[in-house]
């Protein structure tokens, strides 16, 4: 059974900080690498950030040098940081295993706007 929970977004201003959260009731989180996902309002879902069971990440061009990801096994949660955001972060953001489960979290809606 998996279970997907995200939190921590809202509304900021261009060049402000958000930091999300995801609970993962995934009995196998030990041994997955997550991501952080992101729909904008019109498009397909994007991977932007993904990290492995031992701490190795990697990003989209598009949040690279502002978005860190990090997990914490023991609690099975997955954060995304995300910094200097740009009106064009707006989206709302899901956390899933990189190759997502066919279950998905109610999102976390970000929106960057002044």
């Amino acid at each position: 059974q998996v279970q997907l929970v995200e939190s921590g977004g809202g509304l900021v201003q261009p060049g402000g900080s958000l930091r999300l959260s995801c609970v993962a009731s995934v009995s196998i989180f030990s041994f997955i690498t997550m991501g952080w996902y992101r729909q904008a309002s019109g498009k397909e879902r994007e991977l932007v950030a993904t990290i492995t069971v031992g701490g190795s990440t990697n990003y989209a061009d598009s949040v690279k040098g502002r978005f860190t990801i990090s997990r914490d096994n023991a609690k099975k949660m997955v954060y995304l940081q995300m910094n200097n955001l740009k009106p064009e972060d707006t989206a709302v953001y899901y956390c899933n295993r990189d190759g997502p489960f066919g279950v998905w979290g109610q999102g976390t809606q970000v929106t960057v706007s002044s």
